[in-house]
């Protein structure tokens, strides 16, 4: 009997000693998870609310002003409330898809999630390559494009493109793409808006030339943003760090998940 108790007892203690390990790991995995996981929730929920602010302020641009910054004759639907409602939609839903995929510890959306994140990560990327090494080419389109936006300014449906010009003419005490004579084309007479004016007045557009701005809007606008290049390179730096965080994230937790259901099984 006392041979039997002591191969049950070492039976037991071998068994104690094989399977500690493993509980400890499966511990350790569960605790690096949770903590990883509360983590993850809280910055997709703060993801999902910018794109909740962004899908706001993109509808109250449509019911308040129109297709608002609708420049562009190729691409009506290329305005700014469109772009912001799109951005604002498909930021919302990966916040959505990652804190889902948090709380619920899922493999596949936490996977899902990494993968629609480095794709618009590198989309973003490839756009700034391709922008900078044509950007001669672009600039030529991008002219020739708005000057043909131009023969569409006060006509009905383009509300947004009138306002856009409207306020660009005036905050940057600009007239016409490249020169002010872009609107004769427009009106076939020597003539411009009234946001042309040096000083604004009803009808002033038909005044003489010496009363209107000079600037071409396209050079203006183009030397703010070289004059606020930091302001904007802060803001892809930051928009590109906030990626890299949620792919890092989404990384982790998921190998965190993986981890304890194998040690944990």
């Amino acid at each position: 009997m006392g041979k039997r108790f002591f191969g049950f007892w070492g039976g037991f203690s071998l068994s104690r000693v094989l399977v500690w390990p493993e509980l400890k790991r499966c511990s350790m995995a569960r605790g690096c998870l949770q903590g990883v996981k509360y983590l993850m929730f809280a910055f997709n929920l703060l993801f999902w609310l910018g794109g909740c602010g962004i899908l706001g302020v993109g509808i109250w641009l449509a019911a308040t002003q129109g297709n608002f910054a609708t420049l562009s004759a190729s691409f009506p639907s290329l305005s700014a409330a469109n772009l912001l409602i799109v951005t604002g939609t498909f930021v919302m839903a990966i916040g959505f898809m990652g804190c889902i995929g948090a709380i619920k510890e899922n493999k596949c959306l936490l996977l899902t999630f990494f993968v629609m994140l480095l794709l618009v990560f590198l989309l973003e990327a490839t756009i700034a390559i391709l922008f900078f090494a044509y950007t001669d080419k672009i600039d030529r389109y991008a002219q020739q494009d708005l000057k043909k936006g131009l023969h569409l300014y006060d006509t009905p449906g383009n509300v947004g493109l009138t306002n856009a010009w409207s306020i660009i003419q005036t905050d940057f005490r600009c007239c016409g793409v490249s020169n002010y004579t872009d609107w004769f084309e427009v009106y076939n007479a020597t003539r411009v808006p009234d946001s042309c004016c040096l000083e604004f007045s009803e009808s002033c557009g038909l005044h003489a030339p010496g009363t209107w701005w000079k600037a071409p809007c396209y050079e203006t606008v183009k030397i703010w943003l070289q004059e606020n290049l930091l302001a904007v390179g802060v803001f892809g730096l930051c928009t590109a760090l906030v990626q890299i965080l949620g792919l890092t994230f989404a990384m982790t937790m998921y190998c965190q998940v993986v981890k304890a259901d194998t040690y944990c099984a």
